[in-house]
């Protein structure tokens, strides 16, 4: 009797443990910390390792801020007001300076003081001051801008300065965290957290002005201060500049934009090396393509963006691209919007060749187009005057129409040597002293180049060949 009880206690108290260790560890398992894993499986790329969800913006804070700068702008102009017929008769004016003092935010970029920033910041500045994070202060210059991505580019003379290193905007994925730094209402240093809302924005602009946007959209909270401040990934590199807000009050109402960071560091390489942009022109006007237009079209989807109109002598007209292609890719890179077109191919300078992807007449087509500069496409597309002739660079259209890679056509002609050695309006010149010419300034040179005589090569509309010999 008394084994039995205590046999019966035994299997009660063993029970009660098993249970009370089951439910602990149940609660254990559902509500104790779960540690964070080093890498998830990226769900857009299946069986690719992507970096886990970081949940502590410190690293990217800590690491950024120093780098920030407060940007003090002095503004002066002549008058207040406009004087009256008394001020006038008694001989007053109104000439005394006003001062004007503006603020936002930079970032530097370089060791020895190159200092990035929105233009609209510094636009009429008269004098232009940064602050560090440290509050050391140094006055400084202005290198160089370019208003029409809004970027301008400071120099400090100092060195040792902190920096912020570049990041890859390319790789930014929708819901990404950043961080946006800078000096709202004068508030320097401060650090605000959101995501990645949408890439490739533009902006309600004035058709007059020439603007490149192709914007990062983000909800972290940015307001008047902010311009020329950083947008920093989770791993604390700059992957834009912080430049606008979209708002009806005047402050943040969540949307913020910011210039994305492979854009501003062609523009900020180039502002150091040349003390300006060298732009390159594709020489297009765009569309994007929807789903009316796609119907239009004959596309199954809507994709590109359409080529409305093609400059003459432009970059694109001289390779080849014809109105109503629709522009697929650029060296690889899917376009959807104008604003996209505009950004990647401000990244490249004049001369640069870039791969084309085309849909036309529902084929594609694959051309290497060399980008030009404003110059060059000015030039392309003028007409020179040279021994009585005016010249002008052949379209692709009529190239391929005379079976021939390109030419100069006379378009006019008055007396002069051309005229006197039996050259008629209308003739395509293709060679001078054997050397093959593709624009009028190619001819100057080669004209200006020979010693006693040229030899002119090239042909009529109706294709037939002829050779001119001019004495100089």
């Amino acid at each position: 009797m008394k084994k039995n009880l205590l046999a019966g206690l035994i299997l009660v108290v063993i029970s009660v443990s098993v249970s009370y260790w089951l439910v602990s560890k149940r609660i254990t398992a559902v509500a104790g910390p779960q540690p964070i894993p080093d890498t998830v499986v990226d769900p857009v790329r299946p069986g690719v390792l992507k970096e886990a969800v970081v949940q502590d913006f410190t690293y990217a804070a800590e690491s950024s801020v120093e780098a920030v700068v407060f940007v003090k702008v002095l503004k002066r102009t002549q008058g207040g007001y406009a004087p009256s017929f008394l001020d006038l008769l008694l001989g007053f004016s109104n000439q005394a300076p006003r001062e004007e003092v503006t603020s936002g935010s930079g970032v530097v970029i370089t060791e020895d003081g190159y200092v990035v920033t929105n233009y609209h910041v510094i636009a009429g500045a008269t004098e232009i001051e940064i602050k560090m994070n440290n509050q050391k202060a140094y006055p400084a210059k202005l290198v160089g801008s370019d208003p029409a991505t809004d970027i301008a580019l400071l120099k400090v003379e100092a060195t040792g300065l902190p920096t912020l290193s570049f990041g890859d905007s390319d790789q930014l994925r929708l819901g990404e965290w950043v961080l946006a730094i800078g000096s709202p209402y004068g508030l320097t240093s401060t650090i605000t957290a959101g995501i990645v809302s949408a890439k490739g924005r533009s902006m309600p602009k004035d058709p007059r002005e020439f603007k490149i946007e192709s914007f990062i959209q983000t909800d972290a909270a940015v307001n008047p201060g902010n311009s020329g401040g950083a947008l920093v990934n989770v791993r604390g590199e700059l992957v834009g500049i912080n430049t606008a807000i979209l708002s009806q009050t005047g402050s943040y109402a969540g949307y913020s934009f910011a210039v994305p960071v492979n854009m501003v560091r062609k523009i900020a390489e180039d502002l150091i090396d040349y003390g300006r942009v060298q732009r390159a022109i594709l020489g297009v006007s765009m569309v994007e393509v929807n789903d009316a237009l796609a119907r239009e079209l004959g596309m199954a989807q809507p994709s590109g963006v359409l080529l409305a109109q093609i400059q003459p002598g432009g970059a694109a007209d001289v390779g080849g691209v014809e109105a109503d292609d629709v522009l697929l890719r650029i060296d690889g890179v899917v376009v959807k919007t104008p604003s996209e077109v505009q950004e990647r191919i401000t990244r490249y300078s004049p001369g640069d060749v870039v791969e084309l992807n085309l849909l036309r007449k529902g084929k594609e087509v694959n051309l290497r187009v060399r980008l030009m500069g404003e110059e060059g496409v000015a030039a392309a597309s003028e007409v020179v005057e040279l021994m009585g002739a005016g010249l002008r660079a052949i379209g692709p259209d009529k190239a391929r129409q005379m079976l021939i890679d390109g030419g100069v056509e006379i378009v006019s002609l008055a007396r002069g040597k051309m005229k006197s050695a039996g050259l008629s309006k209308g003739f395509v010149i293709t060679h001078i002293n054997n050397e093959p010419v593709s624009n009028p300034q190619e001819v100057v040179a080669l004209v200006k180049q020979a010693r006693r005589s040229i030899l002119i090569e090239g042909m009529y509309a109706n294709g037939a060949v002829a050779y001119y010999g001019i004495g100089l």
